[in-house]
């Protein structure tokens, strides 16, 4: 598509979108390019609304998937947004499509003891003191993989129990550090990290045992490790730390928002999803604190 790789520097370098998504934007543009030429359309001045219905249509018959088909059309969006925004256009023929609506999966949490069986796993070794940390980490802070391992020494302050994040986008928020996950990651500066840095010179927070960065995969073998060893039989995998974090702080009465904040989504619409896996803790809170539920509840028990 033309203007195509100014509009991917765009995203690269304007919103700090990952590598992965401008790549899978990229083949998105260029499936979309095969099918204009084929209808003898090579200039993105001369598609109109009808093309790209057509287009969707099309992709709708040769089985692609929701989630494909929305991003498909999210990359569409953007390209013909951005050529609006530079001039190349003065409209925007993507302006009334619609996206195929997903159906957004519930994640999968772990309950408050298999979370303490999971940070109880690692044993008190060097290598476990790191893990440990890590463990506590992510779990105290609702972390992204990617954002835990990108952490450097001096986002953390555990003076302050704070946790400055480098999130998606390269968009910063400050998440409170619990006490155990502070005590943990002080354990592991004072006993562990030295003995992995070689001469210091590594800013990472949590490092392999070659002094490097870790890696998300190196994380993930981790955890399920850890998993195992603690009895969790759950699939659970580094986002599950994450839905974990959220759902347990709902349910113990956080405020939306702020829960929000934390995880560092831009819409409220993400985090409520997990308001749905809170809903068996708000009827007990409701039963036991309306006064005309308590009512029914006594009359229920012939009281």
């Amino acid at each position: 598509m033309r203007h195509g790789e100014a509009f991917l520097a765009h995203l690269a370098v304007e919103r700090g979108l990952s590598e992965n998504t401008i790549q899978a934007y990229r083949r998105d543009l260029a499936d979309l390019a095969v099918f204009l030429t084929d209808r003898g359309i090579g200039d993105p001045g001369d598609v109109n609304r009808s093309d790209l219905q057509d287009y969707l249509y099309q992709t709708h018959r040769r089985g692609l998937s929701a989630a494909t088909r929305a991003r498909r059309l999210a990359a569409i969006k953007g390209y013909f947004g951005f050529l609006l925004d530079e001039g190349i256009r003065r409209d925007d023929p993507t302006e009334l499509i619609d996206g195929p609506r997903l159906q957004r999966p519930l994640p999968d949490v772990l309950n408050v003891e298999e979370v303490t069986a999971l940070l109880q796993a690692p044993p008190r070794t060097i290598i476990g003191l790191r893990d440990r940390a890590m463990l506590e980490t992510m779990y105290a802070c609702g972390l992204r993989v990617s954002e835990l391992i990108a952490l450097t020494v001096d986002q953390v302050r555990l003076d302050l129990g704070l946790v400055r994040v480098i999130g998606k986008g390269l968009k910063e928020r400050i998440v409170p550090l619990g006490g155990l996950a502070a005590a943990a990651i002080e354990e592991y500066l004072a006993r562990t990290r030295g003995t992995l840095t070689g001469h210091g010179a590594e800013k990472h927070l949590f490092l392999n045992q070659r002094g490097k960065p870790l890696t998300r995969q190196g994380f993930w073998k981790i955890l399920k490790a850890y998993a195992a060893e603690g009895g969790i039989t759950k699939e659970v995998t580094p986002h599950t730390l994450r839905h974990s974090f959220a759902t347990h702080l709902l349910s113990n009465g956080a405020d939306l928002r702020a829960v929000q904040e934390m995880l560092g989504h831009a819409d409220v619409s993400t985090t409520q999803i997990y308001t749905h896996l809170t809903t068996g803790h708000l009827r007990e809170v409701y039963d036991r604190s309306h006064p005309r539920a308590r009512l029914t509840i006594k009359a229920k028990r012939g009281g």
